[in-house]
């Protein structure tokens, strides 16, 4: 039984000073991974809260099939997803079916030399149908072992793959098409 059961056991019988430990170890995967997806600090935040709101919960329901990683990555992911769905169902009725988009994300993980290229592909990534934004965030820019990508996202190593291939594609023909070789 790895620490992390561990720890998620004592959770779930309500033990706050492993909560904290859990928070303190993954808090910060938690939070890079819905600023790749929310592309804002405040939304990152929130879903960050709604993450560890959600693991508090259920860590009763917690089997160990996965790794508790994965398990939190899954979490995460489906949070992040839930959260843009909203906001943008919200942004659409606020704005009377215009919905406003912030344009010039910075990921502060990015080296300075980097931000302009940064920028531009998070704008491009942020374009691609979910299943390939969540292979590609999870692949590059969390650097999760593509096995452990198909975990999360409850598929196949081979489909993981496949995704991969078509967001690259995707990306590369969205950036070329807007900032083609002069």
């Amino acid at each position: 039984m790895s620490r992390e059961y561990q720890i998620l056991k004592s959770i779930a019988n309500g033990d706050e000073t492993a909560f904290r430990e859990l928070y303190v170890q993954f808090s910060e995967r938690v939070y890079n991974t819905a600023l790749s997806y929310a592309q804002n600090v405040e939304d990152a935040e929130e879903i960050t809260q709604d993450v560890f709101t959600k693991i508090f919960r259920s860590a009763d329901k917690f089997k160990g099939k996965s790794k508790v990683n994965t398990w939190i990555y899954r979490i995460t992911v489906n949070t992040a997803l839930n959260h843009l769905k909203s906001k943008k169902r919200l942004s659409f009725i606020q704005f009377g079916g215009e919905i406003k988009q912030q344009i010039d994300f910075e990921h502060p993980g990015v080296l300075l030399e980097n931000k302009e290229k940064a920028k531009a592909l998070f704008k491009v990534i942020k374009t691609l149908p979910e299943s390939q934004k969540t292979a590609f965030i999870l692949s590059f820019i969390e650097e999760l072992p593509r096995q452990e990508v198909a975990n999360v996202m409850k598929t196949s190593l081979k489909a993981v793959e496949s995704l991969l291939q078509r967001a690259k594609a995707n990306l590369r023909k969205k950036l070329q098409k807007q900032y083609p070789k002069k």
